[in-house]
Formats: C-alpha cells, sequence, structure tokens
C-alpha cells in the first residue's frame, strides 16, 4: 500500500483553502514493527490506527509538530502510511500562508511541514479519507516500477533495516536525501504499514 500512495494526489479543503500535491515520500509501520505506533496494541492515543482503513491518524511529533498517515490493512491490523512530502500543484498560495515560507520546495517536504501545509491538526484524526470532504486521496498519475526507490525509514532507531521508505527517484521534494539505488520489490510486499514511534532529538518543523 505504501509504494502504491507515491504518485496519487493528496487533496485538502480544510479551513475553506482547497490544496494539492502528488505525494512523492511515504513510511510504511505496522504492527508487528517495534518503530510503530501499534506495537505494543491499541491505546487510547492509536486507536485510530486499528479502526477501518481509509482514515487518517494524525499524532504530535515532539510535542511540536503534527504527522498524518494513512491507516491501511484490515481494521484490527494496526497498519498505517506515514506521508512524508508531496509535490505541491494546487493552493500554493495558501500553503505559503500556513508556512509561513513562500519556496516551493519546502512547503510539503517533511511530515511537520506537510500537515501545517494542509492544515491538519489533531481534530483531523479519525478523518475519513475516502468521504471526499476535508481532505482525500486521489488517483494522480501512476509512477512507474523503476521510478520509485525503497530505503530505510527516518528517524527511528528500531527495525531500521527494513525498506519501508518509497520515494519518487529524482524528485526535488522529498524531505530527506536519495535512498540507496534499491527498487521495490520484496520491500513492497510486507510494507502495509503503521505510523512510525519518534524517539531522538527535535527536529524542526520547517
Amino acid at each position: 500500500m505504501a509504494r502504491d500512495l507515491v504518485g496519487r494526489l493528496l487533496v485538502g479543503n480544510l479551513g475553506g483553502a482547497l490544496v494539492a500535491g502528488r505525494i512523492v515520500e511515504c513510511e510504511a509501520y505496522q504492527e508487528d514493527d517495534p518503530a510503530s505506533h501499534s506495537f505494543r496494541g491499541p491505546t487510547a492515543r492509536n486507536q485510530v490506527m486499528f479502526g477501518p482503513p481509509g482514515r487518517l491518524y494524525v499524532y504530535v511529533s515532539y510535542g511540536v509538530h503534527h504527522c498524518m498517515n494513512v491507516v491501511t490493512g484490515a481494521r484490527g491490523s494496526g497498519s498505517a502510511v506515514l506521508l512524508r512530502a508531496v509535490e505541491p500543484l494546487d493552493g500554493l498560495e495558501a500553503m505559503a500562508a500556513r508556512r509561513g515560507e513562500a519556496r516551493p520546495r519546502l512547503l510539503c517536504s517533511g511530515p511537520g511541514r506537510l500537515t501545517q501545509a494542509y492544515g491538519v491538526g489533531r481534530d483531523q484524526n479519525g478523518l475519513d479519507l475516502v468521504a471526499g470532504t476535508g481532505l482525500w486521496v486521489a488517483a494522480g498519475r501512476p509512477v512507474r516500477e523503476n521510478d520509485v526507490r525503497a530505503g530505510p525509514r527516518v528517524g527511528i532507531r528500531a527495525a531500521t533495516e527494513r525498506p519501508w521508505r518509497f520515494v519518487e527517484a529524482g524528485s526535488p521534494f522529498v524531505s530527506r536525501g536519495p535512498v540507496s539505488p534499491r527498487r521495490t520489490g520484496s520491500a513492497t510486499a510486507s510494507a502495509t504499514g503503521s505510523a512510525k514511534e519518534t524517539r531522538g532529538g527535535r527536529p524542526p518543523p520547517r
């Protein structure tokens, strides 16, 4: 599921501002993953992850900025995909106003920047991404298999060997530098996702 999100459109219409962009980077997490919020089972914080697929799971990272995830897998599976970066396409002025940053490359390159540009916060936790109101994922433009790279996830200390970060190769809008030249394949098969357990120092949201 995580690999399939690369190239799809993330469309938002929160607060009366229509914004849209192509997903160029995301990470998969799941319940048997020590880096996942769902690793120890359902809690009040992560209960959305164990609900129906197609919902938005939003959490606060380091007490500073929000991160948003697409819940995937069957109900009860505790799987989701962290959205890390999109290529802004529409509503750049609204994104810039929310971000205090006008450079397109820096509007949505990173989970904190992305949620800020889209106006997403804890109020959107549990939002139905299938309904097509507020925030939703649209078809977009498919990315060829050879143009998606898989590599280690960012900012975790557990399960660092899993190549569950997926990026569009060559995109200037990803949050970090290019991953290793590994193409997607076996990594895609198991990467159904779940929001990561962030640790370490506090990264800036912009």
